[in-house]
């Protein structure tokens, strides 16, 4: 069975991360953008990023642009804004598409596996947000309005496990 832990994807600094490098931990998986409504978010990740410091968890950042044009910036701008801003230190993604003939094949299999309300699997907007168990699969899928804080009791009930 295909995991999330089958894939790679391009760090901001452009070095090839092997997602299998994960295994074990928890994963929550959010497509970002740094002018979004949604954008304070970043504040809310960091937070559970801080709180399960030290635990099985991380949190993983994918840039995306595909909605609105609200993430124009290159690498190097993303992580400055991050960090500056929201002084964002869990590891962020060059920047990829989420939708579309170009999906990373990480979303691909994301939304195959958790689709959307009436079982969509196109996702809707920036910060959409996939928790995943420490096996790979997919726990639950969760709407951009979902505030990264909100996880938190879910995050716990998937480390006692």
């Amino acid at each position: 069975m295909t995991t999330v832990y089958d894939f790679s994807a391009d760090s901001l600094a452009g070095q090839a991360v092997d997602l299998g490098q994960y295994k074990g931990k928890v994963l929550l998986i959010v497509n970002t953008a740094s002018k979004c409504r949604f954008t304070p978010q970043y504040k809310g990740l960091e937070e559970l990023h801080r709180q399960f410091a030290g635990q099985p968890f991380e949190v993983l950042g994918f840039p995306c642009n595909q909605f609105g044009q609200q993430e124009p910036g290159n690498a190097e701008e993303i992580g400055a804004f991050c960090e500056q801003n929201f002084g964002v230190s869990f590891p962020m993604f060059a920047r990829i598409e989420v939708n579309g003939d170009n999906a990373h094949p990480l979303y691909q299999h994301l939304k195959k596996n958790a689709p959307g309300i009436l079982g969509t699997e196109g996702i809707k907007w920036n910060f959409t947000k996939f928790l995943v168990r420490n096996d790979g699969s997919i726990h639950d899928r969760y709407a951009p309005t979902t505030k990264p804080e909100d996880l938190a009791d879910e995050i716990r009930k998937l480390l006692a496990q």
